[in-house]
Formats: structure tokens, C-alpha cells, sequence
């Protein structure tokens, strides 16, 4: 049975490897990235480094299986990472050249270097947001919903989220957990932002 407990420093790697395991709407994105670190560059590593106290991960017999991450302040969250995170990426990936069909790592690339940006509509009234990700063993039963209760119990505040249209099954899990669709996004994004108050 897999314990929920608070980030630490040292969990770092696994932040990037589940995110890189669960990647493509929920599968293993392995495949698709040239640099496996792209990924949780972007979308996992940030928290832990400048949002710790809002991490948890969930850890069992054979190691963290799972993290909850995210931030009580989006708006300065990222702003924060516009300081002191991006402009290290910048330097280390140059800007892709534009393509009408970008690979997976062109297109973090992009994100590196003009990240998204949380609409203020969005964030006045969700200041939270967070990211949940489950290795397949931990999957189907239940956890992620504790894993949400728990970071919701000890965060305290609306939170807001963003999941691709693709991933099916997490647009039904967000919606069990009582989140509710603000936003929806069309092509190039195909995302629902979803929010609980």
C-alpha cells in the first residue's frame, strides 16, 4: 500500500521520470522525446524546486509512484519562473525554428521560451493550481482522489487545472473529484481547464 507523504529535495528525479511515464495523456511518453528531460522541465521540476511546500508524492514498497504538485499562487508562481527558471532553459535549448508539425521536444522548446500564461480571469478566482500524476500500479484505485483530498486539505484554496481533451480518462477522474469545467481550448491546445473552489 502506497504512503502519501510531503516532497522532498532528493524526489526530484522521480518528479521527472513520472512525468515522463505518464506524458502522452496519461501513457508512457518515453518514446516520443529525444531528451527525457523536456518534459518535467516544464511541468513537474518547477514545483519542486520553488513550490515545495505544495508537493506530495506517493511512495510504496518499490518507490514514489505518484506526485501531487502544484502552487498556491499561479500568478506569482509564474512570474517567479520567469526570473529564475526559464532564462537557464533558454540558454540551454535555443528557440526551434517554426514547423507546421514541431516533434514532441520542439514543441516544450516552445514553452521553454514562451511559456503559457495563465489568463488573470482564471487565476482571480482559482489562485491554485496543481498537477496529479500516477504510475500505472497506483492507477484504478482510488489514490489519486486521496492524493487530491490531501493536497486540497493542506493547500486550502481554489485550485485550477488543465488536462487534453485526449486524456479521457482524467477528464472523467477530475470530474469525479467535483472539479467543473471553466474553459475550453480548441485546436493547437485541445484542453479543458477545469476548477474547484
Amino acid at each position: 500500500m502506497a504512503e502519501i507523504r510531503p516532497y522532498r529535495a532528493r524526489d526530484l528525479d522521480e518528479l521527472y521520470a513520472i512525468c515522463l511515464a505518464t506524458g502522452d495523456a496519461g501513457q508512457d511518453a518515453t518514446h516520443l522525446y529525444r531528451d527525457p528531460g523536456l518534459l518535467g522541465h516544464v511541468y513537474a521540476a518547477p514545483y519542486g524546486i520553488f513550490a515545495p511546500d505544495c508537493c506530495f508524492v506517493a511512495q510504496d514498497g518499490q518507490g514514489v509512484c505518484g506526485y501531487v504538485i502544484g502552487t498556491r499562487d499561479t500568478a506569482a508562481f509564474e512570474e517567479r519562473l520567469e526570473r529564475e527558471w526559464w532564462p537557464q532553459l533558454r540558454a540551454r535549448y535555443p528557440k526551434p525554428a517554426k514547423s507546421p508539425t514541431p516533434t514532441p521536444d520542439e514543441r516544450m522548446q516552445r514553452l521553454i521560451h514562451k511559456p503559457d500564461r495563465t489568463p488573470r480571469r482564471i487565476w482571480e478566482r482559482y489562485p491554485a493550481h496543481l498537477h496529479i500524476d500516477l504510475l500505472p500500479r497506483l492507477q484504478g484505485q482510488g489514490f489519486g482522489r486521496r492524493m487530491i483530498g490531501h493536497w486540497r486539505e493542506a493547500v486550502g484554496m481554489p485550485v485550477h487545472l488543465g488536462v487534453g481533451l485526449r486524456n479521457e480518462r482524467a477528464v472523467r477522474f477530475y470530474r469525479a473529484c467535483g472539479f467543473h469545467e471553466i474553459e475550453r481550448y480548441g485546436a493547437p491546445y485541445d484542453v479543458i481547464v477545469f476548477g474547484l473552489a
